[in-house]
């Protein structure tokens, strides 16, 4: 017997069929434009059912796997077109968003040391801090993370990992702000960009001029100790060329729990979890429709070799639905 004999296994789900989540409903459809990329009837399908809190999902075309995390298992999971489950990498930090670099490596928000750290695309060896501090203090405890078209790095910074035991470990803020940075990972700088009560989920359009962000300081509620905040919401920026936000503006909030994580598509809608499922607007602010699910969504992501599959990380589960278009 060996050392590296002793190591646990990585396999979590062997490869096989994916079964459809029972007790779906089907889809709300509240504007026709939604039917014609998503049906009524489209079925739910239940990759992986094993999770404590499913986070952070992201596509890396490059391995053709769906990456996410599982907070408080500290796993960083990924899930293969044939339908395994393994964990690709173990004793994370707590980690919680990731995002794939415009280099291919991939981009971690990690709780226990309050920091973004990078992967190689392979994900091998420890992931590399890349931003600790801000002005020389420490950062409080990022959550979600998102790449520019310009390639720059931009992150939340909430403080639900330093009094959230299962999401990190208790500790005093540095900071006397909660905010949205940018990090060029060129250059190595680090911008404040905006401030929040607890920022958390961040996305882009497309061509990168107009960024969301949710505010989730509602959930603090949820934490022992403290009084809930008032937003459930998420406000939405216009991008200068040089990453400067202006044009703050509200733009939904969920009526059922809050939204955290958030995905925009090439049609510029936006597709946010909640409590209750996934809701889905237009870049009006046009209710286009909702998924419901009996499990509270964290984040989603589209992925899949023709990026038509949407990624659902919903509490235990790895879930997924395919669009038409």
């Amino acid at each position: 017997m060996t050392p590296s004999s002793l190591l646990p296994g990585r396999l979590l789900r062997r490869a096989g069929a994916t079964a459809e989540l029972s007790g779906f409903a089907g889809v709300q459809i509240d504007d026709p434009r939604l039917a014609t990329v998503l049906p009524r009837d489209a079925p739910l399908l239940n990759l992986y059912e094993g999770a404590i809190h499913s986070e952070g999902p992201v596509w890396q075309p490059s391995a053709r796997r769906l990456l996410w995390s599982d907070v408080p298992n500290r796993r960083l999971l990924a899930w293969y077109e044939d339908g395994h489950v393994e964990a690709a990498i173990d004793l994370t930090f707590f980690m919680n968003g990731n995002a794939l670099g415009s280099d291919g490596r991939i981009y971690h928000c990690e709780h226990g040391r309050r920091c973004i750290s990078v992967s190689t695309p392979g994900l091998q060896g420890q992931p590399e801090p890349v931003v600790t501090q801000f002005e020389g203090r420490r950062l409080n405890s990022p959550n979600d993370v998102a790449v520019a078209p310009d390639g720059s790095i931009w992150f939340t910074d909430p403080i639900f990992g330093i009094v959230m035991p299962s999401q990190g470990s208790l500790a005093e803020p540095e900071l006397d702000h909660r905010s949205v940075y940018r990090f060029d990972p060129q250059t190595g700088g680090l911008g404040r960009m905006a401030d929040f009560e607890q920022p958390n989920g961040l996305a882009f359009t497309a061509d990168g001029r107009t960024l969301y962000v949710s505010d989730t300081s509602l959930s603090l509620g949820e934490v022992p100790g403290f009084s809930a905040g008032t937003k459930h919401g998420i406000e939405a920026f216009d991008v200068r060329v040089d990453g400067a936000l202006s044009n703050r503006r509200f733009f939904c909030h969920t009526d059922h729990g809050y939204p955290d994580g958030l995905l925009v598509d090439p049609r510029g809608w936006v597709w946010t979890s909640a409590a209750d499922g996934v809701h889905v607007w237009s870049a009006e602010r046009e209710r286009l429709g909702f998924i419901p699910l009996p499990v509270v969504v964290s984040n989603l992501t589209l992925g899949g070799t023709d990026g038509r599959r949407l990624f659902i990380a919903a509490t235990k589960h790895l879930l997924a639905i395919d669009l038409l278009a």
